[in-house]
């Protein structure tokens, strides 16, 4: 079996029952510039991508959704339960396939699939096994749709993102990795919670390598559009550098903690994408902490890094890079996290 799909709308003689049941009005047909539906591919229905799935599909995000992965059960199980709740989602036809065909003319391609570490085997080597996998899906995906952003959510993501990029010939707007995104959310909640806040009210960027590199950019944070630090300082409120540590220590730490607890993440990274998402294809020109192309940006040099930045986000991908005041401390700790992901990059076979 190479496709998974519905059962067709054809009755006997070929009679079309989806219009049988209706008595046609003149004029009553769909015009013909009506809008091309909006369409999403996720590669990988493991726990992640099925997460990020069911979010689409709750949240209304696209009139198609596609589903590819290697394992022909697991892929038609998954597609059928979600054809199942039809009757509670919104109207989204769900595909499903081994062939990279069924993710034809896809706006956006998000790929969650990735290979796991043995027992033994070395950060690298993992990692060339996830290039060498990468090597199987980009080139389909940016042959069947050549005008669609993809997005990487499989881990190390920045490493891979530069290695999507590379392999799908995209400029490099159109190639983006979730990268700090959740860990941005993670970073919000916590600060919220410290200062017994709403979380939306928080403005606060995780940037950089998405692990152990990352940059939390204490200077530029904000509740209610009041600079925290500023704000301290005037009113002479004495905090702790170490405590602001331990917020950082503690969103570097906290996936590894539920992965700890029930064996994997799902969720929070599903409505990270989704918000991701919502933000490209309804060109809301948000800004989000995603990995992008960072040369050039923030004095980072040295080769092609791909490393979160807080970018505007829309409809043809990364729209442009928020000039955020950084420190100089938080520069050089930026910088830092690029040359990090320089130096594996640098071992890699592509």
């Amino acid at each position: 079996m190479h496709k998974c799909s519905s059962a067709s709308s054809l009755g006997p003689g070929g009679l079309d029952l989806s219009k049988a049941f209706f008595a046609p009005i003149s004029g009553g047909e769909p015009p013909s510039d009506t809008k091309r539906p909006t369409k999403i591919t996720v590669v990988g229905v493991g726990n992640v991508g099925m997460a990020i799935a069911q979010t689409i599909l709750t949240q209304d995000l696209a009139d198609e959704l596609a589903l590819i992965d290697a394992k022909e059960d697991k892929l038609r199980g998954e597609m059928l339960d979600l054809q199942h709740a039809a009757a509670f989602l919104p109207r989204t036809k769900i595909h499903a396939s081994l062939d990279y065909a069924i993710s034809a003319n896809s706006d956006l391609c998000i790929v969650t699939a990735g290979a796991r570490q043995n027992p033994g085997e070395s950060r690298l080597n993992l990692l060339q096994r996830n290039v060498a996998l990468f090597k199987h899906i980009v080139p389909p995906l940016a042959k069947y749709s050549p005008d669609c952003i993809i997005m990487v959510v499989s881990n190390p993501v920045d490493v891979l993102t530069y290695v999507a990029w590379r392999l799908s010939g995209f400029p490099a707007n159109r190639v983006i990795g979730s990268g700090t995104n959740l860990d941005s959310s993670r970073f919000r909640f916590l600060i919220a919670d410290h200062l017994d806040v709403n979380a939306q009210d928080v403005q606060a960027y995780i940037v950089g390598e998405h692990g152990d590199s990352s940059v939390a950019l204490w200077s530029s944070i904000s509740v209610g559009g009041v600079p925290v630090l500023s704000f301290l300082k005037r009113q002479q409120i004495a905090y702790e550098k170490e405590t602001l540590e331990n917020i950082h220590k503690e969103v570097v730490h906290s996936a590894y903690e539920v992965i700890q607890l029930k064996g994997y993440t799902s969720w929070a990274i599903g409505y990270s994408v989704a918000s991701l998402a919502w933000t490209l294809l309804r060109d809301q020109r948000k800004i989000h902490p995603v990995s992008i192309l960072a040369k050039g940006f923030y004095d980072i040099d040295g080769g092609e890094v791909f490393l979160s930045l807080p970018a505007q986000l829309g409809r043809n991908g990364v729209l442009g890079v928020a000039n955020v005041h950084l420190t100089d401390e938080e520069a050089q700790q930026l910088r830092n996290s690029a040359k990090t992901i320089l130096e594996v990059q640098s071992q890699l076979e592509i």
